[in-house]
Parts: C-alpha cells; structure tokens; sequence
C-alpha cells in the first residue's frame, strides 16, 4: 500500500483483501471529511472571492475572519454544507485511487529493481487522474451548496437543478474537469513522489511510537507540498465551479485561461487564495488518512486472524 507497510497476508484471498481496503479507506475517508470539511468550506468561499467588494455581501479578509462572519451570518451548520458529495464519493474513490497507484508502480520501474521516485510520482500523477475523473461532479455539486450564502440547498437538489439545466458536459457535471484533473495530478506527484521515496530511504524507527511519529511527520509533510504546487488549479476548479461573476457570461472556461486571467487581474497572490484553510486540512488531513486506514487494517486484520 502506498502509505502503509501493511500487506496482504497469504491466506486472506485477493477479493477479502480488496474489501478490507474498501473498508479501511472509507472509514478515514469518513473520518477526514467530518472532521475538516469546515476548512474546505473557507478555502471554497475565500476564492471564490475577487479584489472586489460586493454591496450587501461580506468580504472575508482571512481564514478566521471567514470563520467568524460565516458562524455568525450564517450558523454553525453552514461549515458541513457540501458534506453530502464528499462522503458518497471519498469511498469508492480513494479505492480506486490506491488500486491504480499499485497497479501502475511495475508499469513506471523504468528497468529499475525496485521503485524510485520517478516510479512513485509518475503512478501517483495517473492515480490522482483517475480520481479526479471520478471526483469532479461531486466537487461542482459541493461547490455549489458551498458558494450559496442565502439558504442551505440540498444534495439532491442541487444535482437534480445542474442536471435538469446542463447535464454532464462542460458547463454541467464535468464543469471544470481540467482544473480538477490538473490540481489532482500535481498534488499526487508531490504526495506519493515525496511520501514513499522518503518512507523508504529514512530509517525505520524500532520503538513504534518513533514510527507512528515517522510516518506521521512524512504525511504531513507530503500532504502540505502537495498543497503549495497545486493551489493554483484549485482556485482555477472553484472560479471554474462556482457562479461566474456576470451571470449569464462564462469568464472562467478553462484551467490555464482561468490561472492567467486571475494573475492578470487581481495579481500572483490571488493563487493562492484559500492556502491556509487548505494547508490545515491538508498536512493533516494526509495523517488522518494515515492513521484511519492503518488502524482499521489492523483491526481487520486482527480480527480475521
């Protein structure tokens, strides 16, 4: 696995095996969405967000004052708007996000004896792809209920309502596929390229609190990386995702005509909107992950024995 030592035992067939990874995926996934959706939710509103002020409408000058305004305009519920897309998606995804990683990793040894970091990088890029494939009409749906400020709108009717006006295409479900694609890439080079080179040239700690901390520090590590190179696309997917700043005009088409429009117009930083919120939950989220699928495996594991 790609972020742990854990591996199939002999005697557990290959089908049990892929279930015990549905199972321990899904329940971090579970885990990692509940606990930090409200940081997605700041990281959403705070790009979405332009230089300009808008009349009647509040103007977030930071994470915690977004944190602030929106517990205090909009009540505390308003932080798991969205909740709904990431946890029917993170499940199956994930899955198939390691599946593809593994799968690929013999397809990228390059003659090589055993994985190098072009390995890792190169078969996290793909994996990241193949999710983000999967992940994007759930993002243009979480997307939606985030930006949306007057009322909470549900799952089911904001996916019927995008459905019903633009189907899957471009300007529907798969609005925004390339920046999504682009982030997802970028992110899984840094995360698996940095986690598993680093995992298996650092020293494995004896004590296993050591190697819990290890292993814990190098997610977090990779999972904040990830972040810093790939913000710019997430700031593209959100303008490309959410309203357009003129309804009825399309400005935001398409992931590099958006990062150069928004550089153009409102300067390098604007890129990197919403880094904060992201990097709190990405560093940790990473460990999260890390630890939910580790225990849980081991648990399973434990169990079946």
């Amino acid at each position: 696995m790609p972020i742990s030592d854990n591996v199939p035992d002999s005697s557990i067939s290959r089908v049990k095996w892929v279930q015990i990874q549905l199972l321990s995926g899904g329940a971090s996934s579970i885990a990692e969405v509940s606990l930090l959706l409200p940081l997605d939710v700041v990281k959403t509103r705070l790009q979405l967000q332009t230089n300009a002020v808008v009349k009647g409408q509040s103007h977030y000058r930071g994470v915690f004052d977004a944190f602030a305004k929106i517990y205090r305009q909009e009540g505390i519920t308003a932080f798991w708007r969205g909740i709904i897309p990431p946890l029917l998606i993170d499940t199956p995804r994930r899955a198939v996000k390691f599946m593809v990683f593994e799968q690929l990793k013999p397809v990228f040894f390059f003659g090589a004896s055993k994985p190098t970091l072009i390995t890792y990088a190169l078969a996290g890029g793909c994996a990241g792809i193949t999710e983000a494939i999967m992940q994007n009409p759930f993002e243009v749906i979480k997307v939606t209920q985030q930006a949306n400020r007057k009322q909470k709108l549900s799952t089911i009717h904001v996916a019927r309502t995008i459905f019903q006006s633009d189907g899957f295409g471009s300007r529907g479900f798969y609005k925004g596929v390339g920046a999504t694609v682009a982030r997802n890439f970028i992110f899984h080079v840094m995360y698996f390229g940095f986690f598993c080179t680093m995992r298996d040239v650092t020293p494995i700690c004896k004590d296993r609190t050591n190697e819990f901390l290890r292993k814990c520090g190098l997610a977090l590590l990779s999972g904040w990386l990830g972040c810093i190179a790939s913000i710019p696309f997430d700031v593209a997917k959100s303008r490309m995702q959410g309203p357009q700043p003129v309804q009825g005009q399309i400005k935001y088409s398409g992931a590099l005509q958006t990062v150069s429009t928004i550089y153009r117009e409102e300067g390098l930083r604007a890129l990197y909107k919403g880094l904060t919120p992201q990097l709190m939950r990405g560093g940790p989220g990473g460990a999260i992950l890390l630890l939910g699928y580790e225990y849980m495996t081991y648990l399973i594991l434990r169990n079946l024995a």
